[in-house]
């Protein structure tokens, strides 16, 4: 197996779908490749470098969805960003904790003021336009960081929640405000 960037995230990403982030290691993920860990090193300079990878690696699904056009309804455009955002975040077991931090870079960036920008082409005020993307991005990463803590844990009692239904609910609620808080500026006399 070549020892490169791609093949050790590769590998990282199937560590940590097989074990959970707190057993992701460089010595781990170094015997699971074979190789000694410093060799791990001349790819990444230390596990955070590691981690930020991975976390890019493992939202590619999302960051490669099609960005909103003109002819969208930013609101239904915001309800599938945050599904495929969410789809992206339970690709892997403990998706949310390992992007819960992160900050998107480069083409990511770009793609987040494009985003940025179609909302407030679409009518939204700036601040709300912000508030709207960072809102729908926490609410999405908490809700799966919720999820993902209950995966496997039967010690509830009484009936389950129903994650995905909890989720809709909660995106509506967001969608919904912003749609009433659109309505009251738009009316508001200048």
């Amino acid at each position: 197996m070549k020892l490169d960037r791609e093949t050790i995230v590769s590998e990282a990403l199937a560590l940590l779908d097989e074990l959970g982030l707190d057993a992701v290691s460089t010595r781990q993920l170094a015997k699971r490749l074979g190789v000694e860990q410093p060799s791990l090193y001349w790819h990444f300079r230390n596990k955070a470098s590691l981690l930020d990878a991975m976390a890019e690696a493992a939202m590619l699904g999302h960051a490669t969805a099609p960005l909103p056009t003109p002819s969208d309804d930013w609101r239904d455009w915001l309800v599938e960003n945050s599904h495929s955002f969410r789809r992206a975040l339970l690709a892997h077991r403990d998706g949310a904790r390992l992007h819960a931090g992160t900050t998107p870079q480069g083409v990511d960036f770009s793609r987040a003021l494009h985003k940025f920008d179609f909302l407030v082409s679409a009518g939204l005020p700036e601040h709300d336009a912000r508030v709207a993307m960072l809102t729908t991005s926490h609410f999405t990463v908490g809700s799966v960081l919720e999820e993902q803590a209950d995966a496997g844990d039967d010690s509830h009692e009484g009936p389950r929640l129903d994650r995905a239904e909890a989720f809709e609910a909660g995106l509506a609620l967001i969608v919904e405000g912003l749609v009433q808080r659109a309505g009251h500026l738009s009316n508001r006399p200048r």
